[in-house]
């Protein structure tokens, strides 16, 4: 499961320092519009809809050949699979200024020895966007949620 936390945290690290990159300034003006109208979390829909977000996001991860592997254990038990998307959902409802704590390990503990690199970040990011899309969450709140969770890509990946 915390392999699977680590996964996932490295999908939405490279999508958040992704995101920022590519847009610059415009995600900066973007943000501070969506802010205006009202937190993060409320405006992705809520534990409701992160929990939807999750589950697709996870099953992106576990259909993806690229990045898979480093879910198979965590797939295989359904408690350890449970606990990953619970861990997923207060991590993202926290960082997007929602009411939950998140709860498991810091992502340098999480991620280390994994050999995590670059691409693999980015297969994960990519889909967490799929599933962002998905369920037509708007730009500006996409690169909000990146560049809140982008800060921890230094954390996970040790190979670039």
């Amino acid at each position: 499961m915390a392999r699977a936390i680590r996964v996932l945290a490295i999908v939405l690290l490279v999508g958040a320092v992704v995101g920022v990159q590519a847009q610059g300034g415009q995600a900066k003006d973007a943000s501070r519009k969506a802010a205006a109208q009202g937190s993060l979390y409320d405006r992705l829909g809520g534990k409701t809809a992160i929990v939807a977000v999750v589950d697709d996001f996870v099953g992106n991860c576990a259909a993806d050949k690229r990045i898979n592997s480093f879910f198979a254990a965590t797939a295989a038990d359904k408690a350890r699979l449970a606990k990953f998307k619970d861990n997923l959902v207060n991590q993202i409802c926290e960082a997007s200024g929602g009411p939950c704590k998140y709860t498991g390990k810091d992502m340098k503990t999480a991620h280390q020895g994994m050999g995590i690199g670059s691409a693999d970040f980015d297969a994960l990011v990519e889909d967490l966007i799929k599933s962002l899309d998905k369920f037509k969450v708007a730009k500006a709140d996409k690169d909000a949620l990146v560049g809140v969770l982008g800060p921890m890509k230094p954390q996970i990946v040790e190979k670039k």
